[in-house]
């Protein structure tokens, strides 16, 4: 046994055995304090309340231009609500109105800040008890504007459900060509392209020497319609994982791919990248290029949800928001980037094959 050659080797030779503990030290206090790296804030009392409290963040001026994206705000959110946190998507319902969804099962429907509002509200989505006893974990949430009709998707059974305006599941399905996906990197960014096709990405990569290609799907229609679905691949950054995707008026999509830098406290980094669904190549292959990177000194946690609204005059507000992961070292936070679409790259031509080309012109 391996075990027992180590021993024996060690016995041997004393300068071996010095070797050994130094090799074995840092992996003992890895191993010791790992269990701290997700520590969670011990349980508060149990509180329904509806309230929300945002803390306006300090932003180094120098660091507030990120590429084409201005920062113009950061806030730490918080509640007292039991049900709040935990944050993996996120869409706009209305101008000024976002709501998040929980990788629990829960929403936060809220006013952007400095928005005069409905009050803040918690709650648990709507839908079948049985089936989200064990599955809840919603990763990824897109919203047809014309309809109202909110899509979300979940990690576990790799299930996406339509819900209506008022959060009520009107259908769901269990994807067959996610069957792949583990539960733990399962649908992580989805987006509702402008003809009603879905576009949705794995939080996994095609392998260890891939780990910047994003296996996915795209969609013809509702993905919780039969209709199959082809398989994708985007090629982002290596070492970054999707979390989170969103349409910009020009058809192009915004990507947020997200890295762990450090476990102990939990240290993260973050990308938006941009990606042309036109430019999909007959054999699913798809490249997205860099457009801002997220990293401190800024304010930046475990950003999973991202959305995008018009800011008139050819500009937008791109939001992000934080899963905490309930860990007493993280936080939620609220991040409103703003972008004039005169500054984004310009189009890219659509490889020449039909089906990039029937997306181009849809």
């Amino acid at each position: 046994m391996p075990s027992i050659a180590v021993l024996a080797f060690v016995r041997r030779d004393r300068h071996s055995r010095t070797m050994v503990r130094r090799l074995l030290l840092p992996l003992v206090l890895v191993l010791a304090v790992l269990p701290t790296t997700w520590l969670r804030s011990p349980p508060p009392p149990h509180n329904l309340e509806n309230r929300l409290h945002l803390e306006a963040l300090p932003l180094p001026s120098a660091e507030a231009q990120l590429g084409p994206f201005r920062l113009a705000g950061a806030w730490a959110l918080t509640s007292p609500n039991t049900n709040f946190g935990g944050y993996s998507a996120l869409v706009v319902t209305r101008p000024d109105h976002l709501l998040a969804f929980s990788d629990r099962g829960f929403m936060l429907e809220f006013a952007a800040p400095g928005q005069d509002g409905t009050p803040p509200r918690i709650g648990f989505v709507p839908g079948n008890p049985a089936l989200l006893k064990k599955f809840r974990d919603i990763e990824s949430a897109s919203r047809d504007p014309a309809s109202g009709q909110i899509f979300i998707a979940l990690e576990g059974r790799n299930i996406v459900a339509r819900h209506g305006p008022d959060l009520r599941r009107q259908a769901v399905r269990e994807v067959p060509e996610m069957r792949g996906w583990r539960s733990n990197s399962g649908p992580e960014a989805m987006a509702r392209l402008g003809a009603g096709r879905f576009v949705v990405l794995c939080e996994c990569s095609t392998g260890w020497l891939g780990s910047q290609f994003y296996p996915g799907l795209l969609f013809p229609g509702d993905p919780t319609d039969p209709a199959p679905a082809r398989a994708i691949t985007l090629q982002g950054v290596d070492g970054y994982r999707p979390t989170d995707m969103a349409l910009l008026p020009d058809g192009r999509l915004l990507v947020l791919v997200r890295r762990l830098l450090w476990p102990v406290p939990a240290r993260f980094a973050a990308k938006i990248l941009l990606a042309d669904p036109a430019t999909i190549a007959s054999d699913g292959s798809w490249q997205a290029m860099e457009l801002a990177d997220l990293s401190q000194p800024l304010p930046v946690d475990n950003f999973e949800g991202l959305a995008i609204e018009s800011a008139g005059k050819g500009r937008i507000n791109a939001w992000l928001i934080s899963d905490e992961n309930g860990a007493i070292s993280q936080r939620v936070l609220l991040w409103k980037l703003a972008l004039r679409l005169a500054d984004l790259p310009p189009k890219q031509k659509a490889p020449g094959n039909p089906d990039a080309s029937r997306l181009k012109q849809r």
